[in-house]
């Protein structure tokens, strides 16, 4: 597209953060519209592979991303009562080459303040909540909450699981609780008694499982999060305060190891674990979706934010490089969905590296150079034929 086209991103998370610092890159006017007043070091950790490094590659991030994280020794999958090792994906230096890029466990905060480095001043509008959306055939008019109101040729919803813009595209759905809730802690890693956890494990029991792992270079701060049943939720998807008893308790069983990740956790918060039912409309006109805007998965295979900041990379290099919204959209849209929706898949199933696991389709992927003309190759997408 031409580079004065005026993109308008509604969100900023990572999936918006990461579109808009390419965009500009490209040569693009872009302003982000965020519905919070300002940022805080919320949330928690998240684990990315060489997948995303090569993407922020681009931005000039990989090495601080690298650097600010930690780059874990391995990913571990146990029995979460026998400890028995299931998997284990050692991320040496064979393995970074072999994918192309490093693995970093980091603060969810953290990474997106480094997002926010490449932006122009003045990119991000805070308190900019999104109200409706008006289409003409040579733009848009967007409407806020605060009353203000933007021109924009294209807009693009990156604005979450419970997405406004997507409302634009689909109507009102509300996201599908699936019976489990998330209890999560971060803390100091010297309230663990005796020896160091390892960097990275994952411990499966038949109807639960626990992630336990460090979220910076020195191994100061611990982050566990763990899914477990739960027949209800009442509330809006806003996680609450959650009692410590109750999340030490879930895991009398457990192994050693495991029980002295989660008895040194302090606060605990338990946010209710939704998704979304795969939907392959993502845009309409002049606005498109990306990340959990419209393809909101299940944490269960730490993808949701790698897939989110795929997303952007294909999704910026579309709109370079096709001339019309129409033609960008249908061609970002061709490419990403069917490996979305292996994703959806493999999220719903929990079966991400309990055993042996074919991984390289998934971290040897480079949404910076997948070709923009033809179809994905199945190599790269394993269960393409559906």
């Amino acid at each position: 597209m031409d580079r004065g086209t005026r993109i308008a991103v509604l969100g900023a998370g990572l999936a918006g953060l990461t579109v808009a610092g390419l965009l500009q890159r490209a040569g693009f006017p872009v302003a982000v519209y965020e519905q919070s007043p300002s940022f805080s070091r919320i949330g928690a950790g998240i684990i990315l592979g060489a997948n995303v490094s090569k993407v922020l590659r681009r931005l000039d991030l990989e090495d601080a991303f690298a650097a600010t994280g930690i780059r874990p020794d391995a990913f571990l999958s146990r029995a979460w009562d026998t400890g028995e090792q299931l998997y284990r994906l050692d991320f040496d230096a064979d393995c970074e080459a072999r994918f192309g890029g490093p693995f970093v466990n980091i603060h969810r905060a953290d990474l997106h303040q480094l997002l926010q480095r490449p932006l122009a001043p003045g990119t991000i509008r805070f308190n900019h909540k999104l109200a409706g959306i008006d289409e003409r055939s040579d733009g848009l008019t967007l409407h806020f909450e605060n009353g203000a109101s933007a021109e924009a040729d294209i807009a693009i919803g990156a604005d979450g699981i419970r997405s406004i813009t997507r409302e634009f595209i689909l109507g009102n759905e509300e996201p599908r609780f699936i019976g489990r809730s998330a209890p999560r802690a971060v803390f100091p890693a010297s309230r663990i008694k005796g020896d160091p956890i390892d960097d990275c494990t994952k411990w499966w029991a038949p109807d639960r499982h626990t992630l336990a792992y460090y979220m910076t270079p020195d191994r100061q701060e611990v982050y566990v999060m763990a899914a477990l049943p739960m027949e209800r939720w009442d509330g809006d998807g806003s996680p609450v305060k959650g009692d410590r008893d109750e999340f030490i308790a879930a895991f009398d069983n457990a192994h050693p190891d495991l029980k002295r990740a989660v008895e040194a956790a302090e606060d605990v918060t338990v946010w209710p674990i939704f998704d979304r039912p795969r939907n392959d409309t993502w845009y309409k006109g002049r606005v498109v979706l990306m990340g959990d805007a419209c393809h909101a998965v299940r944490p269960f295979m730490a993808a949701g934010g790698s897939a989110a900041i795929e997303d952007a990379a294909i999704l910026s290099r579309c709109i370079a490089e096709f001339g019309d919204p129409a033609t960008a959209f249908a061609r970002y849209t061709m490419i990403r969905i069917p490996r979305v929706a292996d994703i959806q898949q493999i999220s719903i199933a929990n079966s991400w590296m309990h055993g042996p696991t074919e991984t390289d389709w998934f971290f040897g992927y480079d949404a910076c150079t997948v070709p923009l003309d033809r179809a994905i190759p199945e190599a790269l997408c394993p269960n393409l034929q559906r």
